[in-house]
């Protein structure tokens, strides 16, 4: 009996050897990572935007008849419509709150005269805040009184009425970028890095002036500031090559997983491009902006809308990971060929 044990011991070991050996093995890890990234793909999108709901919406408030009691309880019942707190301030001016609407600080504004108010909308600054904000204010003015206007004072242009424009190229800057990494690495392994390096920054910006041609003038879907949105779409593309780069030069053939977790499942829902990020959930809303998908969508959304207003961060938010993988690719691998752990991806 003991001698059958030993016997099935031995068949079974050798059968687990053999099969550690053969290709069975990768191809069974990646029926089971597949099956489970189909399901994180969809529920990590379905969570961020299926249902976008506010949590802290920021508006400008103009007009002393603020401090009426009609004027506080139309803000108040604002915030029961929309079940979320609207974040106040008082620039004194409607000057001041077009110049902060302009900055990206405030979502809309309301003027108030007497029992008149005005809400101010900027769909430019996120179309899905935009449409809450006026959905929710025209219930809401005649239960306390008021007569309200609609005014949208940054509107999206016209070839993008739903404002997602931005999302999909920078979506098709991200996702190429970290292809192209993966198809250097299958096509041309033999690359050393500075090569490699070279040619990856030269995919980034004829990828990136394909963008801009297709989207801008062929197809007339959104006018882009040409050099601007190039150089936007460009290091993009580049510092998502590079991450991926980074990861293989850590862990091999296996480098797509983190990859793709942090920038499509991670990345792309939280970069406030489909949602603005007053409606997304709490940590993606924080998280979503230092990450290359977000500081993309936030760098292209104002060159775009907000031209002389552009802020550094984004920019420098990109920079840090495209040197930083750089920085590991360069320190793992020295300087010589990119060798080892090779695989399909």
């Amino acid at each position: 009996m003991e001698g059958k044990e030993r016997g099935m011991n031995d068949r079974i070991r050798e059968w687990w050897t053999a099969f550690k050996e053969s290709p069975f093995l990768p191809a069974s890890v990646l029926v089971v990572i597949l099956a489970a990234g189909a399901g994180l793909f969809a529920g990590s999108y379905t969570y961020a935007m299926a249902a976008p709901t506010p949590h802290r919406v920021p508006v400008a408030v103009v007009g002393v008849s603020y401090e009426t009691v009609r004027g506080k309880a139309f803000v108040a019942g604002m915030e029961q419509a929309l079940n979320t707190s609207l974040a106040l301030s008082f620039p004194g001016s409607f000057e001041r709150a077009r110049e902060e609407a302009e900055e990206q600080r405030v979502f809309g504004v309301f003027t108030v005269h007497g029992n008149d108010v005005t809400l101010h909308v900027s769909s430019a600054s996120g179309a899905s805040v935009a449409q809450l904000l006026s959905a929710a204010a025209p219930k809401v003015a005649p239960k306390v009184g008021m007569r309200l206007t609609v005014q949208d004072m940054k509107p999206l242009q016209r070839g993008d009425p739903r404002g997602l424009a931005i999302f999909y190229i920078t979506l098709a800057a991200v996702v190429i970028g970290f292809i192209g990494g993966t198809q250097l690495n299958v096509n041309a392994p033999g690359l050393r890095p500075g090569a490699r390096i070279a040619f990856m920054a030269a995919y980034a910006m004829l990828g990136a002036l394909s963008i801009v041609a297709i989207v801008d003038w062929l197809l007339g879907a959104l006018r882009l500031p040409f050099l601007e949105s190039w150089f936007i779409l460009a290091l993009t593309m580049i510092t998502t090559g590079l991450v991926y780069t980074m990861f293989h030069a850590l862990i091999g053939r296996w480098a797509m997983l983190p990859t793709w977790g942090l920038m499509v499942l991670l990345g792309n829902p939280s970069s406030g491009g489909a949602v603005s990020w007053p409606l997304l959930p709490s940590p993606l809303g924080a998280i979503g902006r230092w990450l290359p998908p977000g500081a993309s969508v936030n760098a292209q959304h104002t060159a775009v809308y907000f031209g002389g207003h552009q802020s550094l961060t984004p920019f420098l938010v990109l920079a840090v990971w495209a040197l930083g993988s750089c920085a590991v690719f360069l320190i793992r691998q020295g300087r010589g060929p990119l060798t080892g752990r090779e695989s399909p991806s």
